[in-house]
């Protein structure tokens, strides 16, 4: 899994005391010539977060226990490590070549909890000094760009990482960016100035977009490793009912659904017939991110259609997920 919100990058390793299923075999630190358990005296261990309570360093070769934890309490817990990892870089005359990376910094992990879907870890891509992208900086610097591929795409089709810039992607008609804001740890924030609804910005306190000064709260993060989007209260609930005013006289309510809020019944209609609108995020340089209905909305059933946008805490960040971010480079 692909994840710009967090630094670990890790394995589910053997021995395996407590796994998710994956597809393929779990990595076995014996056969590998290479593997090396980083100490609890080493000062890389200080990069990372140790279970609690805290074991006693004892002795010098005794490993560095970690544990890492996500928003939706997935954790990995086990043992931090350095390993050579093989890359298969796709050249730009679209041959292929492989580079190894030696003393990658990651978890070999025991025990790992959480809706992992059948993959054999995680590669974090966040700001921290332990993510994949930050210890290939001294190859790539700290570029790296992605596009993930629909959720109905074929299987076969596989999502795209980019390290370092990419020429043609920067000098493309089309490009529109904006800046990161707010140099924190790990995440990758940006300065939401409004939300468009079918074209139309829609009115929430400033406020809800400002990144707090004094517990770091509020702001806007990008985030791979979340599905779908999520807005800080009191945008949530306006948004979604300015949704719910554009769609109201088309298609009716259905409020059933216990995840999601707005979803409507649209029995007897197929996907490309339907009239739903779309999402928008202006951002404070002047750039607009325009969000197709595909990404806005998520297909449950054939005849039941919801808004994929969820609503967080008044004190929380606001997150744009992956499911708003599929096709868009």
């Amino acid at each position: 899994i692909l994840d710009t919100g967090s630094d670990l990058n890790w394995l589910q390793c053997l021995p395996c005391h407590d796994c998710f299923h994956q597809n393929g075999a779990f990595y076995d630190p014996k056969t590998s010539a290479s593997f090396k358990n980083i100490t609890c005296n080493d000062p890389r261990c200080s990069l990372i977060t140790s279970p609690d309570p805290q074991p006693q360093c004892e002795s010098g070769n005794q490993s560095c226990p970690y544990f890492y934890w996500y928003g939706d309490k997935s954790n990995t817990t086990g043992d931090f490590a350095v390993e050579t990892f093989t890359v298969n870089l796709t050249t730009t005359e679209g041959g292929s070549s492989e580079y190894k990376v030696e003393n990658m910094m990651f978890g070999c992990g025991h025990w790992n909890r959480g809706l992992f879907n059948g993959a054999s870890g995680l590669l974090g891509l966040g700001r921290g000094p332990l993510s994949f992208s930050s210890q290939l900086r001294s190859l790539y610097g700290h570029s790296f760009s992605y596009c993930l591929v629909d959720r109905n795409s074929d299987t076969n089709v596989t999502s795209k990482l980019i390290f370092g810039e990419d020429k043609d992607l920067l000098n493309h008609p089309n490009l529109i960016f904006t800046s990161f804001v707010k140099e924190k740890e790990t995440f990758y924030y940006v300065q939401i100035k409004s939300i468009l609804v079918d074209g139309e910005a829609v009115e929430i306190p400033e406020e809800t977009w400002r990144i707090s000064s004094d517990d770091g709260a509020g702001g806007t993060i990008i985030d791979s490793g979340t599905t779908l989007t999520y807005f800080a209260e009191p945008a949530y609930e306006i948004i979604k009912n300015k949704f719910a005013e554009k769609v109201k006289d088309k298609y009716p309510v259905f409020r059933d659904f216990p995840v999601l809020d707005l979803c409507f019944n649209v029995s007897g209609l197929k996907e490309n017939n339907l009239q739903l609108p779309e999402l928008g995020i202006a951002f404070a340089d002047g750039a607009v991110w325009n969000f197709p209905a595909e990404n806005t909305f998520i297909w449950l059933s054939e005849d039941l259609v919801c808004l994929a946008i969820l609503g967080a805490p008044k004190s929380a960040f606001s997150i744009i997920g992956n499911y708003q971010q599929q096709n868009f480079h």
